[in-house]
């Protein structure tokens, strides 16, 4: 055994002393440790060797720094060689060098938003919390411990809103703390960054004042005034002390909250500190002694596991994450030199764990190694914590947390018999709208389930339900305060329809309060399963849940001897209003709860019906403050447990009791239990795999859990079981009437209908899996959103149930085309869906909830216009919709099923959707090679001097002008010649995965938002893997020939992304209705659905050694041999038996029992770099696409109907105007004035509802304007909804200079015979080829419309302005020790703007602040959703904003 320095002592000395740490140091740098109390300084208390609680008889090893476990030694450096492990490392100095930071003992503020942004947040060195007054000025004071004197200071910007910071300060300092002399006076100073120190040095050292004031007399303009720090410092050239690096006992993270719980570590109390600086620059090591004489013996199944949190401290290159628990075995050895590997593969040494990028910063992180492949039959005399850095500079600082220290001789594995084994629901719930690691509800559900099953650590929220760690109590216990109903797809969109249910024990009438009912527990007494939920609460309750479609069986089991053998089953809302009952004679529960969240549109009344197994002894209303809650009282003495059977219905109330009958009634929760079990292995079986770790099969089955979690039904069967008959109550047209307490005012209809999906994010990769995994089940799932255009007229962009206005693109047009093109989707439903996405591709929405913003022009223009919130990603994801629009339509041209008379109409759809999906170079601004928003006259937003593309928000949708720079994946070698080819495309890429994020360009947003956090912290440049409309990036280089990029990419994350599971994360970001669990499914199997929409997949490189895909046509095997976490790049693939050097695959490569084999190796090789082997693309050769032109931009049109009609409507580029003509068989001619045109397709967009559309015309070419020739006839024509754009082929296009449509007869909109004088029109486009004659059919600009238009123009976009500019904020605050939720709204003097939240809703008219009572000392985690209102003139606009705000508690 090797031989330590330092100073041991007890642990109770070590909780004695940790109350005195600093904020961010937990030893205040340079500061003598008091002696405990009873002992002499310098003299161990006891021996720091691993004995006590925490070192078992069976090997193992734990250790939690508690009060109970052996205390750690104290900064001990390890010996090795006769040396200290340690080199070029001392203190850690926080702050500015010379801080006098450490000295600050108390801070003063003129005004502060308690809890959360508190004056005391500047002296803490973190730039992740700040000072925030409601005020445009304000002081803080510091109160020294000792007269300092000081030369200079530094002020750093907080997180959002510049036009919070200072602007103009004086600082002060006083020996009284009234009389203040001023030491400097600043002004016109600005911040050109969030979180960005600025340093101002004084003329000389000050006096030495025992107070310090920074009195912010100006700031840059808003009604807040905010700060993240104020630093002091003595002497700008001090050096740190040469010092050993810090281990020691504390508290937790104190300064960082984004997913857990402040001061607390992850387990426990307390935690251990590490911390220490570089000297000097370059490498840096130090390693110390924690515990000596261990004496365990490593086995064959030996687990070392630990939790970690690495701090930021605003360094980006990330040095605390070098940092690694070590072991020494008694024969000299050390762990950091077997080559031990994590779970994920990643080194398991402080340099490994850091170079790996393993671990996040400002979060706890869960290492687990698996010591006996390497040191079997080794015994453990140290446990040792190494940080080891070969970068770095004398300004490197690295500081952090470790806790839960495990030494396992029998690690607990899963029981794979049962692949729901492998599912822990709690994946993403370690997370925050701060930082997202999956953002998820827990849910226990059946698969697409119309209820979900989930426990709830906050039973009041509308959004962040169950929180793993940050919601704990003050011994840091999660604790319960129910198991609800919840129906929610995202906490950004909130749930709905929630109900809550909790045991408690006692004499009397149980306290329904959330803080009383609330029962603490520990997450190894939870079993989170898709099948089952359990928890044994630490009083020894035990509660349990399995479920049905809409029902579900939950079971109390109470403890021996509870207070007066009394078992009570509270049920009660979460939010909003409700009538519930339990039955005195029967507890039968009867009654309806209505509530949900700002977006959750198209909700209505939820009904619900339960039985228990047996009669209650008492049943009422609870006690305490919760005024909707009811209970059932049950005597325990000889039957301690109770089960009830609930079930619920959108109907009615009779039809909950069926739904209940259905379902539950006569079932034991243990047959229940099975059938759902077993309804889940289907599911996940889908995928076997051979060669996966532990770690890897738990991502695998989660991940398809959560795909097969959405959507989900809501439909129920009014019928029998043997003879059911399907209905809904409709999310999609407008309730009638009022509810009753029996019966819904929705629309009652037939059929099965689909709810719960955001398909801006799930087109990507969530319904391309279901079509391939699951082929029958994506039939249903597609017509049963297809259901809600039979019923509403639209498919919801985001049904959250209906029509939710959010996000970009009406991507199930893409998605459900992939679906037909892949198989999934037979024909007569395929036409169905079909309407629905034609319809959103050629129809000017009717509001903005549904159908394609900026439609009204952006088929005219080319191009979706700056004008249109967000426009590049509504112009991009538009086009890439529009291409699969285009292939399922060439596919449904071809299909023997589809009526004879449709195909023509198919075929020229086909080729003019295809055309517009080319159009992306629209919006490619080649001065600055990047997408950028564009004015209609065609001018770009921004000049290339003034644009970032680093910068988010504005023209992008949660993103940035980066992310947006390969947002053609339908055309992958178009775009890349945008950049110059595959060698332009290769370098763009690499660019942009060397360009870091830096998550401070935030643009549009203001602030900093959590996509911009997770972007940075994942370490891959500018990509956002963390959120799904930059998931295909990495696939690109399949189409810039170099495979070997995207293969490596794709495996690092696999490897290091998905990480967390047991501690509930598993994420990278915001999981998305099975988004980003589909990406990792289809990286871990091999292939992407690149290009969306088509029947292709881009290659990259298999995770598993051999995966069998259990397909309806026969099972498709995936080989890769050789693989390895090292050979990640494919060397060769053969498809059933023949070489592939193609890096694409069809869907009919891999189906009817298809063989992939790949051989894999270390190093890239050159297959798939061939000329031919990119996947396919929409452009060949090597010019960028030339879309088609109107040929009206040029020349004049007129009209003959003998009224002179105005002609200009027609050609505006606008559907929001439009022409009527006095007779129904008008003349419309272009005549291109000396300019000739040669165009194969044209268009005309019908008029308003009510109207009549041409039914009948010819369009004639003439070059003299008096011979006319005859290029396209048409007859029997019909436009089939009001502004419907339709196009029409010239089956010999020639060149003319002039062009008429002379219309023949026309139709009413829709069908039917239209009388004279109805007819109307509100655009026409004549689309001439370019090539040759690019230069005289130039891009069209916006025509001048009349005045009229003009001023609605003018107005419609002050009111888009108006809307768009208001901020909306949202914090906790205190209010005579209880909790409120403060809300103010800057910029609204011509908006209104309605405001929910958990704890109500309000309406503001114009810009002011709102105060929600939260009912309780504690706020959770949650959202607000502000609906802006503007209106102009008459012109409205509406935008919808979602603030989340972090848990705070006041008392």
């Amino acid at each position: 055994m090797s031989i330590v320095t330092g100073r041991a002592r007890s642990r109770r000395a070590a909780a004695a002393l940790s109350g005195a740490l600093a904020l961010v140091l937990a030893i205040p740098a340079g500061a003598a440790l008091a002696a405990p109390a009873g002992t002499s300084p310098g003299v161990a208390a006891s021996p720091g060797t691993a004995t006590g609680p925490g070192h078992g008889a069976r090997g193992d090893f734990a250790t939690s720094f508690e009060d109970d476990d052996a205390a750690p030694l104290e900064s001990t450096p390890a010996e090795r060689d006769g040396a200290p492990w340690q080199e070029n490392v001392g203190e850690l100095v926080v702050g500015l060098p010379g801080s006098v930071l450490d000295r600050v003992s108390a801070v003063g503020a003129s005004a502060e938003n308690l809890p959360n942004e508190g004056a005391a947040n500047l002296a803490d060195a973190s730039s992740a919390t700040k000072w925030l007054a409601f005020a445009t000025t304000g002081w803080v004071t510091y109160e020294m411990t000792e007269p300092t004197a000081v030369t200079a200071y530094a002020l750093t910007s907080a997180n959002d809103f510049a036009d919070r910071d200072p602007r103009a300060w004086t600082l002060q300092g006083s020996t009284d703390g009234e009389t203040w002399e001023t030491l400097d006076e600043r002004s016109g100073e600005a911040f050109e960054d969030r979180f960005e120190q600025r340093t101002f040095e004084l003329d000389g050292p000050t006096a030495a004042y025992t107070w310090f004031r920074l009195d912010v007399t100006q700031n840059a303009g808003a009604g807040i005034v905010q700060l993240a720090d104020w630093d002091l410092s003595a002497d700008l050239t001090e050096q740190p002390a040469d010092r050993p690096m810090t281990t020691a006992v504390g508290s937790g993270p104190t300064t960082v909250d984004l997913t857990n719980k402040k001061d607390v570590g992850f387990t426990g109390t307390a935690s251990l500190r590490y911390d220490g600086g570089h000297q000097a620059d370059g490498a840096a090591h130090a390693t110390n002694v924690l515990y000596d004489d261990v004496d365990v013996r490593v086995g064959r199944d030996t687990r070392l596991s630990w939790k970690i949190f690495p701090e930021l401290l605003g360094d980006l290159e990330y040095p605390s994450t070098y940092a690694s628990v070590d072991l020494r075995f008694t024969d000299g050895t050390y762990l950091s030199d077997l080559d031990a590997r994590d779970a994920h593969g990643t080194a398991a040494t402080a340099a490994g764990q850091g170079a790996g990028k393993i671990l996040y910063a400002d979060q706890w992180n869960s290492v687990r190694v698996d010591l006996g492949s390497v040191a079997k039959g080794k015994t453990i005399d140290q446990v040792l914590l190494g940080y080891d850095n070969d970068a770095g500079s004398a300004a490197t600082k690295f500081a952090g947390w470790l806790d839960d220290v495990a030494i396992e001789a029998k690690p607990e594995r899963i029981d794979g018999r049962s692949l729901t084994s492998y599912v822990d629901t709690r994946r993403g719930t370690l997370s925050s709208g701060s930082f997202s690691r999956g953002n998820n509800v827990p849910a226990t559900a059946v698969p697409n389930g119309f209820n979900f099953w989930t426990p709830l650590t906050n039973a009041s929220s509308q959004t962040w339900l169950y929180e793993y760690q940050a919601a704990n109590d003050e011994q840091n216990r999660p604790v319960l305060q129910g198991i609800g109903i919840s129906h929610e797809p995202s906490p950004w969109m909130g749930d709905r329809n929630q109900l809550a249910f909790q045991p408690a024990t006692g004499a009397g009438v149980p306290d329904g309060g959330l803080d009383a009912r609330g029962l603490a527990f520990d997450h190894a007494d939870e079993t989170a399963r898709p099948d089952y939920y359990g928890v044994t609460f630490a009083d020894g309750i035990k509660a349990e849940v399995t479920p049905t479609d809409h029902a579900a069986v939950l079971r109390y089991t109470f403890p021996k001897g509870a207070s007066d053998n009394k078992g009570h089953v509270l049920v009660d809302r979460v939010a909003g209003s409700s009538k519930l009952s339990f039955d005195a004679a029967t507890g039968e529960l009867s009654g309806w709860v209505e509530n949900g969240s700002g977006l959750s549109v198209g909700r209505t009344r939820m009904y619900v019906t339960g039985t228990f197994d047996r009669a209650p002894s008492a049943v009422g209303e609870a006690a305490g403050d919760r005024a909707g809650a009811r209970y059932a009282t049950f005597d325990t003495t000889k039957d301690r447990t109770v089960e009830l059977r609930v079930a619920t219905s959108f109907i009615g109330l009779e039809q909950a009791r069926a739904n209940l009958a259905l379902e539950a009634t006569g079932r034991s929760f243990e047959k229940v239990q099975r059938a759902a079990e077993r309804e889940w292995n289907d599911r996940l079986g889908v995928i076997e795999t051979q060669g996966g770790s532990e770690d890897e099969l738990v991502t695998l089955y989660s991940n398809l859990y959560r795909l097969n979690l959405y959507p989900n039904s809501q439909f129920e069967n009014t019928g029998t079981a043997k003879r059911p008959v399907y209905q809904y109550a409709s999310p999609v047209t407008a309730p009638s009437g009022e509810a009753t307490d029996t019966a819904t005012n929705a629309k009652i209809a037939d059929g099965k209908i689909y709810v719960n999906n955001g398909f801006w994010d799930t087109y990507r990769t969530a319904w391309p899996a279901y079509s391939f995994l699951y082929p029958e089940i994506a039939e249903e799932l597609v017509d049963g959103f297809t259901q809600q255009y039979r019923d509403g007229g639209w498919i919801a962009r985001w049904s959250s149930p209906g029509y939710a206005d959010l996000m970009t693109g009406t991507s199930s047009d893409v998605a459900f085309a992939d679906a037909y093109l892949k198989g999934s989707l037979p024909t007569d439903k395929a036409l169905d869906a079909y309407d629905a996405a034609l319809k959103n591709g050629t129809v000017a929405p009717p509001n903005n909830a549904v159908g394609r913003k900026g439609l009204e022009t952006s088929p005219f223009l080319g191009f979706t216009p700056e004008s249109t919130h967000e426009s590049v990603s509504w112009g991009l994801e538009g086009l890439i919709n529009d291409f699969g629009i285009g292939n399922m339509a060439a596919a449904l041209a071809e299909d023997r099923r589809v009526p004879r008379e449709r195909r023509e109409t198919l075929r020229e759809e086909s080729a003019y959707f295809l055309e517009r999906a080319t159009h992306y170079g629209e919006l490619f601004d080649p001065e600055i090679d990047f997408f950028q928003p564009r004015h209609a006259d065609g001018s770009f937003l921004n000049a290339p001097e003034d644009y970032d593309p680093r910068t988010w928000g504005g023209g992008y949708t949660e993103t940035s002008g980066w992310n947006f720079s390969f947002h053609a994946p339908q055309d992958p070698r178009g775009l890349g010649n945008l950049y110059g080819g595959q060698q332009g495309l290769e370098d763009k890429l690499d660019t942009f995965f060397a360009t870091p994020e830096d998550a401070t360009h935030t643009g549009g947003y203001g602030g900093v938002i959590h996509e911009m956090r997770e972007a940075r912290d994942i370490r891959l440049g500018q990509w956002g893997m963390s959120n799904q409309v930059s998931h295909h990036i990495p696939w690109l280089y399949d189409a810039a020939g170099a495979p070997h990029k995207t293969q490596e990419i794709v495996r690092e994350v696999t490897r290091r992304l998905f990480v967390g599971s047991e501690i509930g994360q598993g994420y990278p970001g915001d999981e998305d209705n099975g988004e980003m669990s589909s990406w990792w499914i289809f990286a871990a199997l091999g292939f992407y659905p690149l290009q969306v929409g088509s029947d292709q997949y881009a290659i990259g490189s298999p995770l598993f050694d051999k995966a069998t895909v259990h397909l309806p046509d026969g099972d498709l095997v995936i080989n890769a041999r050789g693989n390895s976490v090292e050979n990640v790049y494919v060397q060769s693939l053969r498809v059933d038996g023949k070489s592939r050097t193609s890096t694409s695959l069809s869907q009919e490569d891999l189906s009817g029992g298809a063989r992939l084999d790949f051989v894999m190796g270390p190093e890239p090789s050159a297959w798939g770099t061939g000329a031919d082997d990119a996947p396919p693309s929409l452009t060949e050769g090597d010019e960028p696409p030339t879309p088609s032109r109107d040929a009206t931009a040029t020349g004049t049109v007129v009209v003959a109907d003998g009224s002179a009609a105005d002609a200009d409507a027609l050609v505006d580029d606008t559907s929001a105007t439009r022409t009527t003509f006095a007779t129904g068989t008008p003349t419309i001619t272009w005549d291109g004035s000396g300019t000739a045109a040669t165009v194969g397709t044209y268009t005309l967009t019908s008029g308003v509802a009510g109207t009549a559309a041409p039914s009948a015309w010819r369009l004639e070419g003439s070059d003299d304007g008096e011979s006319w020739t005859v290029l396209d006839e048409r007859s029997g024509q019909e436009f089939r909804w009001a502004l419907q754009t339709r196009t029409f082929e010239v089956e010999d296009p020639a060149e003319y200079g002039q062009l008429r449509i002379v219309v023949e007869g026309s139709a009413v909109i829709g069908g039917g015979a239209a009388a004279d004088g109805d007819l109307s029109l509100a655009e026409v486009q004549l689309l001439a080829d370019q090539g040759a004659g690019a230069d005289v059919v130039p891009l069209k600009a916006a025509a001048a419309p009349d005045a009229e238009t003009r001023a609605e123009t003018r107005a419609a976009g002050k009111a888009e302005d108006a809307a768009d500019g208001v901020t909306v904020w949202a914090a906790p605050a205190c209010a005579d020790g209880d909790s409120t939720l403060r809300v103010v709204v800057d910029g609204a003097e011509d908006a209104s703007v309605r405001v929910t939240t958990d704890f109500g809703a309000q309406t503001l008219k114009g810009g002011g602040e709102l105060t929600f009572d939260a009912g309780s000392a504690r706020v959770g985690t949650g959202a607000v959703t502000a609906v802006v209102t503007a209106t102009v003139d008459g012109q409205k606009a509406t935008e919808t904003v979602t603030v989340p705000y972090q848990a705070a508690a006041c008392g």
